[in-house]
């Protein structure tokens, strides 16, 4: 059966489409949120009443060989609870959709991580250059830490491998938990008192595997 593709399609959850303009070099795609209101961050009361609006730029994932970036037409709403000290609140999105403070979306975020973990700064932003993807290597390297945290449950066997920041110039250590098969931290530097410190903290690792280097 054959269906029509929609432009809501095309973009994350939560978001409308406004308008689409696609040139050679870019398509931009205007969005607004779907919610008509927003939870204070301070105290949790819904606020539907906007104080103002601003303009956010978000990067998004290649659409036929072309970078695409969503211009969202943010609100910033009152908050009338008496007792909160927060006056005025901007507008929230998913975490699934677009996280706070970061400028890609949580999808494009997810590639980008997988690219700087896999190759490091420089060999993944020649890669993203090459997929239409707008990350830089500044950006790659701060997005692998951000998604690097500590599983909740116990460690009790890990890898330890090296992991570039800069390749040929710079190098951390990357502990992986190998039985969940997932990163548990990213050390600064690669030294051996760095990893032994680490492991000091973790008494109830029974089992390390790593390279022939000296962490």
């Amino acid at each position: 059966m054959h269906r029509s593709l929609r432009p809501s399609a095309l973009i994350p959850p939560g978001l409308i489409v406004d308008q689409i303009h696609a040139d050679p070099q870019q398509v931009t795609i205007a969005v607004h949120s779907g919610h008509r209101s927003a939870a204070c961050p301070s105290c949790g009361t819904l606020s539907s009443r906007v104080h103002s609006h601003y303009l956010r730029h978000v990067a998004d994932l290649p659409l036929a060989g072309r970078p695409v970036q969503f211009l969202i037409w943010a609100r910033r709403f009152r908050c009338d609870a008496v007792r909160c000290g927060r006056r005025i609140l901007t507008e929230r999105f998913a975490p699934d959709v677009i996280a706070r403070h970061v400028r890609p979306t949580t999808r494009l975020e997810g590639i980008a991580h997988h690219l700087g973990l896999a190759l490091g700064g420089r060999p993944a932003t020649r890669l993203a250059r090459r997929l239409m993807l707008p990350v830089s290597k500044d950006t790659l390297l701060r997005i692998v830490p951000r998604h690097a945290h500590l599983p909740s449950e116990p460690l009790s066997i890990i890898g330890a491998d090296d992991w570039a920041w800069r390749r040929n110039h710079r190098y951390g250590s990357i502990i992986c938990d190998l039985e969940r098969r997932r990163i548990a931290s990213l050390l600064p530097d690669r030294e051996q008192a760095t990893a032994q410190t680490w492991l000091a903290s973790h008494p109830e690792i029974s089992v390390v595997a790593r390279n022939r280097a000296e962490v």
